[in-house]
């Protein structure tokens, strides 16, 4: 009997006084069908990977605050990066799937997806209270 079934076997005689071969066998299915969210797991990494970084986490903050498309050059502005350094984090948002792009003739623009500001409103909303946010204190008093 490998270890981690036994010790699932001691688990469940705790939790449920008494345990049998069935029990261990339900619950290591039961736990089986968990691992069935490995892709997802490994797609969210990549996402949050992406949004970890300031460059990237920023680009995306502004696109959503601006409520428009912007050209690389309008983030440039805004970013203390080169604007190949903006059009680089530009492309790794894009790929999973945080900011839109099009090509208007010379001109590329990018906006926030539906995903992303739902992503940026879920910090803000978890955020401990005291913690500051520049951005929403700023979304607001545009607002109002």
């Amino acid at each position: 009997m490998s270890k981690t079934r036994d010790r699932v076997r001691r688990l469940l005689a705790d939790e449920l006084g008494e345990c049998c071969e069935g029990d261990v066998q339900e619950r290591l299915e039961t736990l089986r069908a968990l691992d069935e969210t490995t892709a997802t797991v490994e797609r969210d990494s990549d996402l949050l990977g992406t949004l970890g970084n300031e460059t990237r986490l920023g680009l995306v903050r502004w696109l959503d605050a601006a409520e428009r498309e912007l050209c690389v050059c309008e983030l440039e502005a805004l970013a203390d990066v080169s604007e190949s350094a903006v059009s680089h984090a530009l492309s790794d948002l894009a790929a999973v799937g945080l900011v839109t792009r099009e090509k208007r003739g010379k001109w590329r623009y990018y906006g926030a997806t539906d995903r992303a500001a739902a992503l940026l409103a879920t910090l803000d909303e978890t955020r401990p209270d005291g913690e500051a946010d520049r951005m929403g204190s700023d979304r607001e008093e545009k607002e109002k």
